[in-house]
């Protein structure tokens, strides 16, 4: 093979994200001519509601595997933390590249961090699962919607529609927004959603040689971890449309895994912590996922799918 094309989408920092992929199988298959196919997703195009009311984080990978489907692309970049469980049939994650940062940002342009917060101060953020956390950390802020690309959620911003916004340290980083962090989010009093940091390859399960050229770029550890955090969320029956938070980290042969299931509507949440084989890391999702549960996530879980 001489032409690999990889099907997108056409946010910057999905773009960002592509290039980093191509750039890196560029270099690990010297002839390789890659280029891109960039796509907009009905998740990209609908941004009045929020990602649970139109079905899910699955619409940004929708389009994207039909382009594979019809032969228009060979593979497709995701973030992993948008990517289903459970890949649609015939699919398979032929690469898992090294995680970056997994943490949350607090972006603001007066405040250091969330507890500088004035009462009432308006948050943005749509994702239920910094809601939940938010809600139990300051139950007097104002929880609204923000939708849309990075750029956009920074304007926003700017342009005085809230005092301050959560986004993923990950995404401000690749796009050189640093300096826009206030403050790191991070494990074990904040966690993330699963697999929040890293890049995935989705490619036809059935396409051996791409699988295998894709695969070069492939993470054991980070592929360890983030099997752990969605082995915990598919027990969970997570998605998008409750608040499901984990984050595993590898310790030699050692694995740990703390996981939270929370309410976006009263700060809620339960949270459960275990450490397991790093052979082993589907069974220690289920085991901390088994923890939640006794503790009462389902009802936290069945509360967020009625609301």
């Amino acid at each position: 093979m001489t032409t690999l094309r990889i099907a997108t989408r056409k946010s910057p920092l999905a773009l960002w994200q592509t290039e980093h992929v191509a750039d890196r199988l560029r270099a690990a298959h010297p002839g390789l001519v890659v280029e891109l196919v960039p796509m907009s997703t009905r998740g990209d195009e609908v941004l009045d509601r929020s990602l649970a009311a139109i079905g899910g984080k699955g619409l940004f990978l929708k389009e994207l595997e039909v382009a594979m489907q019809r032969g228009d692309a060979d593979c497709a970049v995701h973030s992993l933390k948008d990517v289903p469980m459970q890949l649609e049939p015939g699919f398979t994650l032929a690469a898992i590249l090294a995680r970056a940062d997994h943490a949350d940002a607090f972006v603001s342009n007066h405040f250091d961090g969330i507890a500088a917060l004035p009462a009432g101060a308006r948050v943005g953020t749509s994702s239920l699962r910094r809601q939940a956390q938010l809600r139990a950390l300051r139950p007097d802020l104002q929880l609204r919607d923000l939708r849309g690309n990075v750029n956009t959620r920074l304007a926003k911003l700017d342009a005085g529609e809230y005092d301050a916004i959560v986004l993923a340290c990950a995404g401000l980083q690749r796009l050189g927004f640093d300096a826009r962090i206030r403050a790191r989010l991070d494990a074990p009093h904040w966690l993330p959603a699963p697999a929040q940091g890293a890049i995935a390859i989705e490619c036809r399960g059935d396409d051996a040689a791409i699988v295998a050229l894709c695969a070069t770029l492939d993470d054991a550890g980070t592929r360890t971890c983030v099997g752990a955090e969605r082995a915990m969320n598919l027990a969970l029956h997570g998605s998008c449309h409750v608040p499901v938070a984990a984050f595993a980290q590898l310790d030699g042969e050692r694995l740990a895994l703390a996981g939270l299931v929370g309410c976006a509507a009263d700060g809620r949440s339960v949270r459960a912590a275990a450490r397991g084989h790093g052979d082993a890391p589907e069974a220690l999702g289920l085991a901390v996922a088994e923890l939640l549960l006794a503790q009462g996530a389902r009802d936290l879980l069945d509360a967020a799918a009625a609301g």
